[in-house]
């Protein structure tokens, strides 16, 4: 807030030994610190005060649990992404391994509709 350097604290210290001379300055910086205590200790109360009145605690839990869906939802749109370019492959694999199974069980279908269906043989030996 206040840019103030080490030159200008000696500034100040020595005004304050001059003006208000060495006998005093203690007690008037215990009462300057004092002073300066309560301020911020006030202030600090009717800061919470009025964060309590309008709810803003609730108001940063809302706009947290908001930050975070978005996040949640960014993060689930790059998921969809990448699975998207990913089924291509995953699909064309599927379809061939589809394939094959129609493969595998049209020719092993063959020998099970022969067993089932035993053709007439003509036996002319036999007789």
């Amino acid at each position: 807030m206040f840019d103030i350097g080490f030159f200008e604290l000696l500034l100040i210290a020595v005004v304050g030994l001059v003006v208000i001379g060495p006998e005093r300055l203690p007690g008037t910086l215990r009462k300057l610190a004092l002073y300066w205590g309560r301020i911020k200790r006030s202030i600090s109360d009717t800061r919470q005060e009025i964060e309590q009145q309008i709810g803003a605690d609730d108001i940063r839990r809302q706009l947290h649990n908001e930050e975070v869906m978005e996040r949640l939802a960014k993060a689930e749109a790059e998921l969809n992404k990448s699975l998207d370019i990913e089924e291509p492959n995953t699909a064309s694999e599927q379809s061939a391994a589809i394939g094959n199974d129609e493969t595998k069980a049209e020719s092993s279908s063959e020998p099970q509709a022969a067993a089932e269906n035993p053709q007439p043989t003509s036996d002319k030996t036999a007789s």
